[in-house]
């Protein structure tokens, strides 16, 4: 007898990580913008370099997240066909 068809993990729908990483990065760049024109020149690199860090932050974890998912897919597949194999 075979299992249920599970409805797809959230984290494997695109949609809303890519809504949200859309927003956040043009909020981030909003705020690089705002530091070039607000902050006191000696301080600029520092506030600049932050905000740049947290823009690869938010790359990296949207890149990422997509193949840490596929991955407990992979190794839930692979547990399920090691124990119906070993009850044989």
């Amino acid at each position: 007898m075979s299992e249920p068809e599970r409805p797809p993990l959230a984290e494997g729908q695109w949609l809303w990580r890519r809504l949200y990483v859309f927003l956040a990065s043009c909020a981030l760049w909003r705020l690089l913008a705002d530091a070039v024109g607000r902050t006191e020149p000696r301080s600029l690199p520092a506030v600049a370099s932050g905000l740049m860090t947290l823009l690869a932050l938010m790359l990296v974890v949207y890149l990422v997240a997509p193949t840490a998912q596929q991955l407990v897919v992979l190794m839930a597949n692979l547990r399920i066909r090691l124990t119906q194999g070993g009850a044989r």
